[in-house]
């Protein structure tokens, strides 16, 4: 789970608290909400449950709320590069025909979703890619023309390639999940989300 979705739990669980007056103060602590939280989740399968556990860099990232100091940030930087899981042929591009498939694809981690069948990255809930899906979010920046304006580099493929495996390789509480890092997307599949932004012969880039 990631932090929104946490906080989301925590927000619900305070939600169902006496509601307070302006001039009234909180005596609900942190570990109150924690175990409201928990509780929520008591009945679900272990690898489920799971899924409420921070890392270390979650963690410091909901300490310092999302903005660390920089010791802090630059350790998670550190940390986090180090958890990229480069392709054997250390080739970043893969199809991006299959990338455009698993960016429109909100499919995956869900209860009830067949982890055989594989997950989306679902890219347009965060990003504009193409001119012809006018239904996207605006949580990330459009990614229109982003191989034009990268001139198709391969150093851009590989910066790429390490920003969707785990963005806070490069921005330390960047709210884009850490697809890689967290298995929810294969070293091939984050190949083809690359090709889709960086490929010549992508709509993104038309």
């Amino acid at each position: 789970m990631n932090r929104i979705a946490c906080a989301g739990l925590a927000a619900l669980a305070l939600s169902t608290l006496p509601a307070l007056g302006a001039e009234e103060k909180s005596t609900v602590s942190r570990e109150q909400v924690e175990r409201v939280v928990a509780a929520a989740w008591s009945k679900l399968p272990p690898e489920l449950q799971a899924r409420v556990e921070q890392d270390q860099t979650m963690r410091d990232c909901s300490q310092y709320h999302n903005d660390p100091p920089k010791p802090v940030a630059d350790a998670i930087l550190v940390r986090e590069k180090a958890t990229i899981v480069y392709p054997p042929d250390n080739q970043f591009m893969g199809d991006w025909k299959k990338g455009e498939k698993s960016a429109l694809s909100g499919y995956g981690g869900r209860m009830g979703d067949d982890p055989q069948r594989g997950n989306g990255g679902n890219c347009y809930a965060c990003h504009q890619l193409t001119t012809s899906e006018i239904s996207f979010g605006t949580l990330g920046p459009s990614l229109l023309g982003y191989g034009r304006a990268k001139d198709f580099s391969p150093a851009a493929q590989k910066e790429l390639y390490e920003r969707i495996y785990n963005p806070q390789s490069a921005l330390a509480c960047s709210n884009m999940p850490r697809f890689g890092h967290n298995k929810f997307l294969t070293v091939d599949q984050i190949k083809d989300l690359v090709a889709l932004l960086m490929d010549p012969n992508s709509p993104v880039n038309k």
